[in-house]
């Protein structure tokens, strides 16, 4: 049997079986009679027996065809409530969302998204996977992902997540008293800075700037060096060093005076936070309704 025409005259099979009536099942179905009588016929001939008994007044299954309603009945309901499944989906969210985040989207997005979202979807599973690690989140089986903007694949789509933010060099008012402010990037030589060694790559990262016109990127010279972002800004605000951050990620510090910006003029332009998915994925219904929400709630 040549598998892509297994199903032709299946639904006009099961139509008439259903109402022993072709004209009845050619309404049911929205065709003609004798579309219907057409159909069955070349089913028919392709399984080489009769289904139907016909007279001018009655149709009836043969025993072939008792035997095939029996087999192809059960099947046809289960794709009948998948396809209604299918469609349902399509419409309302459901299953589980997958997301792997960074730590920094945590107090950020997830924190505060959190209520919203399980009063809006009480029925929708949320995993959450906090990792900086984001490569392969798509074979991981991942349906997005939250990360800063310039680290995203430029074949992803991304969404932003909150308002723009600039890097920049970060000191305590007390450094700065006793050591002064770098004024441009060949100062920072002559100042004790904190190394941050990412614990994704295990690379020290370098700072970047934009002086003149033209990219400056420095591996910054220190005694200090960490992995985590957090103890990297607490030492700052201990007065250990200067840092290279954004005035997103410092942001605490900086409302409470903690911190203070340096070379903010060569900022190597505004970044942000952002949802990011593939294309494939962007029809989800329950990535729409995550989407949907971080609009609402963090009012971006």
């Amino acid at each position: 049997m040549n598998l892509p025409h297994s199903f032709d005259g299946l639904p006009e099979f099961l139509a008439v079986a259903r109402r022993l009536s072709i004209s009845k099942a050619a309404f049911d179905i929205g065709k003609t009679p004798g579309a219907v009588s057409h159909a069955l016929q070349k089913l028919e001939q392709r399984l080489g027996v009769p289904l139907f008994h016909r007279t001018t007044r009655k149709v009836s299954l043969t025993e072939a065809g008792e035997e095939l309603l029996h087999k192809v009945e059960p099947a046809a309901l289960a794709i009948s409530t998948g396809l209604e499944d299918a469609a349902q989906s399509a419409k309302a969210p459901s299953g589980t969302l997958r997301l792997i985040v960074e730590r920094l989207a945590l107090p950020h997005v997830i924190e505060p998204l959190l209520p919203a979202f399980r009063e809006a979807w009480p029925n929708l599973n949320l995993e959450i996977t906090v990792s900086n690690r984001h490569e392969n989140f798509v074979s991981e089986g991942y349906d997005a992902g939250i990360l800063i903007g310039s680290y995203i694949a430029q074949d992803m789509i991304a969404v932003r997540l909150c308002k723009p933010f600039q890097w920049a060099v970060f000191g305590s008012p007390a450094y700065f008293r006793a050591n002064g402010k770098p004024q441009s990037t060949g100062d920072l030589v002559r100042h004790q800075c904190i190394r941050f060694r990412r614990p994704e790559k295990g690379d020290i990262y370098r700072w970047e700037f934009v002086e003149n016109g033209s990219t400056v990127r420095i591996d910054p010279a220190g005694s200090i060096t960490v992995n985590d972002g957090e103890l990297m800004r607490s030492l700052a605000v201990q007065g250990a060093g200067l840092i290279y951050s954004s005035t997103f990620h410092s942001s605490r510090e900086l409302a409470a005076g903690t911190l203070e910006p340096a070379l903010l003029e060569c900022s190597p332009g505004y970044d942000g936070l952002f949802l990011y998915f593939s294309r494939t994925a962007r029809n989800q219904p329950k990535l729409r309704a995550f989407i949907e929400l971080c609009g609402q709630v963090l009012k971006i």
